[in-house]
């Protein structure tokens, strides 16, 4: 993946007024999750922006709040590259791969973003671009060759997550689909139902008139 650096800054007034207020300077919301998990009851002190989630057993999850501008992360979200993001804020860094983001659903600006916080050790699942190379055999017989999943998910340390997952259609006849169960790539987990369709080559009018004719 490629690099994209990010600054941010803590959040700590959490209501709906500093939200909006924030919001109307331009500013995005943001959570950083899957940070450490400690033994509760918590004892340590947290830095400003962090807050501890209860998730059972006697755990506890810390995340953090941060905001970032709208204009800071306009390429990391309008386009199909996928990223890794390091995070900068609190005088350090952390490194983080994009999970959720909620848009305005009228005027389409940025309402919220969730990063994950990642590692060399921990895998996580992330949806990275399909690009088919190669000259496919029933496209050559008068096929036409579709794309049925523009993303596939990956699951892998974020060190070895690629930009794209390459599909090689050199073989694919005449008719036929490639599935998700059909392909497998060193290093990563697909996580996409197996027998979902990656790409096929359709018959096409012309393709069958010629079978046609050549059946008779």
């Amino acid at each position: 993946m490629q690099l994209f650096a990010l600054k941010a800054e803590a959040r700590e007034n959490l209501g709906k007024k500093a939200t909006k207020a924030l919001r109307a300077q331009g500013l995005i919301p943001v959570v950083l999750n899957g940070g450490s998990i400690v033994e509760l009851p918590f004892n340590g002190t947290l830095a400003a922006g962090e807050k501890l989630v209860e998730i059972g057993n006697n755990k506890g999850l810390i995340t953090t709040d941060l905001v970032v501008s709208q204009e800071a992360v306009r390429k990391l979200i309008y386009t199909p590259d996928i990223f890794a993001v390091e995070l900068e804020f609190n005088g350090g860094k952390k490194m983080a791969v994009l999970k959720d983001i909620q848009f305005d659903p009228v005027k389409d600006t940025v309402m919220h973003i969730d990063f994950l916080e990642v590692n060399d050790t921990k895998p996580v699942v992330v949806e990275v671009p399909v690009k088919l190379e190669g000259h496919a055999e029933g496209v050559k017989a008068g096929g036409k060759l579709t794309l049925s999943m523009k993303k596939l998910k990956v699951k892998a340390v974020y060190t070895e997550i690629p930009e794209r997952v390459v599909v090689n259609v050199d073989n694919l006849a005449l008719g036929k689909t490639l599935q998700v169960g059909d392909l497998h790539f060193e290093g990563l987990e697909l996580m996409n139902a197996k027998n979902a369709v990656v790409c096929a080559v359709q018959l096409t009018r012309a393709a069958r008139g010629a079978a046609a004719a050549a059946e008779k």
